[in-house]
């Protein structure tokens, strides 16, 4: 019996047997050059999701194996969710293999922004999550700004040996990827990619010059990202697909912003001030009074403040609310997977809700 054929899209091995299971295709499509499986096939051809059997385990196996290999890790962030987007503990699973992070979406920052800002800002975070990279540089994959550059780098750091790329699911990785193939070979799309969280299933290898191979890694789901919470068919209000318009606020003590129904921002105390939202160009932005604001969302979520919808709003979990007290002015108040809104002036006190086990931090501002 010949051993089954992988799936060119997310990896897996292909069988014939279970309609429902991991890897089905139908017996006709073995005999093509190419195959793909129907899970793949439906997301490349109807943007369809259908759950997936992995576990989280499952993809922590796959991670543990990269610290065994010799090799250069490739780890993408996604610039608009950069902490959402981080692997936590990365660097204990990449033995001594240097790491090149690679922050995708850059395309999404406002053009005012400059990049060796936000590559200093991301070599800071970095090293206070405890990772050290080779180099940092920022694309967008989906663009290809930023592709050729990258390129030359893993060429330069990979050393002859083999590369793996690792991040978070909905970072871009398989888009990342695809570009770099289509690079090299001129071929158009090879992997699967969608909106949808965790579409690669098992370690793809593409084959580079020398006989050394690009390995794309599972995309490894992170619990308290936004997009865990929302029903699939809502996902593309929440994803920026373009610059994003960041939208400012002038507001006295007492009031609340609402983003959606998915987040809640309260300016408690201090001098009149401004704040400056980054989020999705298309999520409607809502202001109250603080004293009206738990009545209005009581009674208007799902409609008046959306997404979600009235269909999915029993899906979201309670908000749950985190008070900071800001020192520094120009800092970030942060809703991983949905943005951030930036705090202009110092001392104040305010309070963020977003859905439970999503997180919520502050950071200086990146912008």
């Amino acid at each position: 019996m010949n051993e089954m054929p992988q799936c060119i899209g997310c990896g897996t091995v292909i069988q014939t047997e279970d309609k429902n299971g991991l890897g089905y295709a139908p017996a006709s499509s073995l005999e093509k050059e190419t195959i793909i499986c129907q899970r793949c096939f439906r997301l490349k051809n109807y943007n369809e999701i259908q759950p997936v059997s992995l576990t989280d385990d499952d993809f922590l196996r796959i991670l543990n194996g990269l610290g065994q290999q010799q090799g250069l890790i490739v780890k993408i962030v996604d610039i608009f969710d950069f902490n959402g987007s981080w692997l936590p503990g990365l660097h204990r699973f990449v033995g001594k293999n240097p790491v090149l992070l690679v922050a995708n979406k850059a395309d999404l920052l406002p053009k005012s922004v400059k990049d060796k800002k936000v590559v200093n800002w991301l070599k800071r975070e970095a090293k206070a999550l405890g990772l050290k990279p080779i180099d940092v540089k920022l694309v967008s994959a989906h663009k290809g700004m930023g592709m050729q550059e990258v390129v030359e780098a893993i060429e330069e750091y990979r050393n002859g040996q083999d590369v793996y790329v690792v991040g978070c699911t909905n970072v871009g990785k398989s888009t990342f990827i695809n570009r770099i193939i289509k690079q090299a070979t001129g071929e158009g799309e090879v992997i699967t990619t969608s909106h949808f969280p965790g579409t690669t299933l098992d370690m793809i290898g593409i084959p580079l010059d020398d006989g050394a191979a690009l390995f794309d890694t599972p995309g490894i789901i992170n619990h308290h990202q936004m997009a865990h919470h929302i029903d699939s068919s809502e996902l593309k209000y929440i994803m920026p697909k373009k610059e994003i318009k960041p939208k400012v606020y002038q507001q006295n003590e007492g009031q609340t912003l609402f983003i959606g129904a998915l987040a809640r921002f309260d300016f408690i105390k201090g001098e009149r001030s401004a704040f400056t939202v980054h989020v999705a160009n298309d999520l409607p932005i809502h202001r109250t009074k603080l004293e009206r604001a738990d009545l209005l969302y009581a009674e208007h979520k799902g409609e008046l403040l959306a997404p979600p919808t009235a269909a999915h709003i029993d899906q979201l979990p309670e908000l749950v609310r985190h008070e900071f007290s800001i020192k520094e002015a120009k800092t970030d108040v942060v809703f991983s997977g949905l943005g951030w809104i930036t705090v202009q002036h110092a001392n104040v006190v305010v309070a963020a809700f977003a859905p439970k086990g999503v997180e919520v931090f502050v950071r200086p501002s990146l912008i």
